[in-house]
């Protein structure tokens, strides 16, 4: 418990930083997001009521803790690409898309990395290890935008498995949702759970050169019982260690897979945004993004010490 709470207080520490930093960051770079939300044919009075409204005449430090604030308390403001448009609402609405999207990713991944390790170290030489070493080597080379291009030329315009381009609204069809999802979560999943198993697949044959393997075959301990009690539990920990950056990057928005398959979520706001130069809203996206990749991060260390109590993670 004790590690835990240190874990979350170096957590909170971090996240107040990120924000302080993303603030600062976005208040020098050059622009006035009055006018940009305004145009350029307002008014100088216009602008500066605006400006006053946002709270822009404030000096920094003050205008930092009303943003703090605002954000702890949900009270995000609006955008001002989309005037009058609530970014809490905005990104409420596109988080069950990216957290659907990474979380069906996520099952491919694990559905695709365990079996693969298990059957490639249990066959290690044979014809079908060196097929899936070639097979993880070209999925490692291919980008995310590859496959989804592939995938949309292969499953929607030849199979017509579905209809690229046309996505279906969670609120409206659950199931065709999920069934739109399938193919970018794969596009997501295959170069991901790829780097999964060559490092997994490394991690177990580094392990089974330890002494400790020659031990355990000495006591008599079949070769499958000595991989899945001892050495597993020994190579998994780099492997979940891996496993929590990827989780980090899909939940925070797989910005070109959601771009090419024309999906609603958090990474494509961010690009919308970006472009538009919607600074309260790539600010809070930012920080967003931030908050996820440190959880995902604070989430592994905490799995590793339940794994092996032995290993002091800092």
């Amino acid at each position: 418990m004790y590690f835990v709470g240190r874990r979350l207080i170096i957590t909170l520490i971090t996240l107040f930083l990120v924000s302080v930093f993303t603030f600062a960051a976005f208040n020098i770079i050059p622009g006035d997001s009055a006018l940009l939300a305004l145009g350029t044919e307002a008014t100088d009075e216009q602008v500066e009521a605006l400006r006053t409204e946002m709270g822009l005449d404030k000096p920094l430090p003050v205008q930092y803790f009303s943003w703090l604030k605002n954000f702890l308390t949900g009270n995000l403001g609006n955008s001002s690409r989309f005037r009058g448009a609530s970014i809490s609402g905005m990104i409420r609405e596109r988080l069950p898309v990216t957290f659907s999207l990474a979380s069906i990713a996520l099952v491919f991944i694990l559905i695709i990395s365990i079996p693969a390790v298990l059957l490639s170290v249990k066959k290690e030489g044979s014809v079908l290890d060196r097929i899936m070493n070639t097979l993880t080597a070209l999925n490692i080379s291919f980008p995310g935008f590859f496959l989804a291009v592939l995938f949309i030329w292969v499953f929607g315009l030849i199979f017509k498995l579905f209809v690229p381009g046309a996505y279906v609204d969670y609120r409206t069809n659950s199931v065709g949702f999920l069934g739109y999802l399938m193919f970018p979560a794969l596009a997501i999943a295959i170069p991901n759970a790829a780097i999964l198993v060559k490092f997994l697949r490394a991690s177990v044959f580094q392990q089974l050169r330890s002494d400790y393997v020659r031990t355990a075959y000495s006591k008599g301990n079949s070769s499958g019982r000595t991989l899945h009690v001892h050495v597993l539990k020994n190579a998994i920990i780099p492997g979940v260690t891996l496993l929590g950056m990827i989780i980090g990057e899909i939940f925070s928005g797989s910005i070109v897979i959601e771009q090419v398959f024309t999906i609603p979520g958090i990474g494509r706001l961010l690009i919308a945004s970006i472009t538009s130069r919607d600074y309260p809203m790539v600010q809070t996206l930012v920080v967003y993004i931030a908050f996820i990749v440190i959880v995902a991060n604070t989430l592994v260390d905490i799995a590793i010490q339940s794994i092996d109590p032995r290993i002091r993670v800092r």
